[in-house]
């Protein structure tokens, strides 16, 4: 890193890891389990699985399995990575409860959680299992009213988390969205080219600005999708982005693409 990319972007000061998000659908858990476990063995950094109650692509009925209940599971199944959702639907859950359960999580796995959140979007799962789907700006108002609530609950728990828990934001909007990162989230997840994140990362950094918070706090986030490091490495990398997350899907959940940015991230970080 250059003395200009530490003075404009400070959050590039951030290791690179890579991320992988294990998508819970057309899949049974135990292959679920088993590619979690490969995912660690290979040297992935974070896993994710997402907060849906059905499937986003392939056959809409088809097997599908709930977040939570899965991420307290791979608490146990896992030794070393951190893990997340990407991301927990606010609308589904009472805000002190959903903290509850992230503390619990939090302690089953030692200090390994990422509490990944965002407003809500699949209508689908509001409309089968009877949640009101209201509009998008209701939903971020809603995500906006939770966080002080989760994190006014997490100082109250006894026992409290094992650590300040790391929390990721995802989404783009630039009035709202990126507001609640710049007060509340550890780490900024969007996606897009390198334009559309650079420009993402500068509305964040003025939020930042505004309220008196330094933009290198906020580690930045980005899916790849089934990209190769040679599509989108570099690009992503020169704007600051620093965890690069891979999506995989059941049944096969084939994970070479995953070998190898990992082992781009091992070159890049050895510079």
């Amino acid at each position: 890193m250059t003395d200009s990319e530490s003075t404009d972007r400070p959050y590039a000061a951030f290791p690179v890891r890579i991320g992988l998000q294990i998508q819970p659908q057309h899949a049974q858990y135990a292959d679920i389990r088993r590619t979690v476990a490969a995912a660690e063995e290979i040297g992935v950094d974070v896993a994710f699985n997402w907060d849906h109650f059905y499937p986003l692509s392939g056959e809409p009925e088809g097997l599908h399995y709930e977040c939570w209940t899965m991420l307290a599971a791979w608490a146990e199944a896992t030794e070393r990575i951190e893990f997340g959702a990407l991301v927990t639907c606010n609308s589904y859950r009472n805000p002190d409860l959903l903290a509850d359960m992230a503390r619990t999580v939090d302690h089953i796995s030692e200090g390994r959680l990422i509490f990944g959140i965002g407003s809500g979007w699949f209508e689908k799962d509001y409309d089968e299992y009877g949640y009101e789907f209201g509009t998008a700006g209701g939903r971020l108002d809603a995500l906006g009213e939770a966080l002080p609530r989760i994190e006014r609950r997490w100082a109250k728990l006894n026992p409290q988390p094992t650590r300040d828990i790391p929390v990721l934001i995802g989404g783009g909007g630039e009035k709202k969205t990126l507001k609640l990162v710049a007060q509340h989230a550890n780490i900024w997840h969007g996606f897009g080219d390198a334009e559309t994140i650079a420009h993402k990362h500068a509305v964040l950094d003025e939020h930042c600005k505004t309220i008196g918070r330094d933009p290198g706090e906020i580690e930045r986030s980005a899916g790849v999708g089934n990209k190769s490091p040679e599509d989108l490495g570099k690009s992503l990398l020169d704007v600051g982005t620093r965890l690069f997350t891979i999506s995989s899907s059941g049944p096969d959940y084939d994970l070479g693409l995953l070998r190898e940015w990992v082992a781009w991230r091992d070159e890049v970080n050895a510079k």
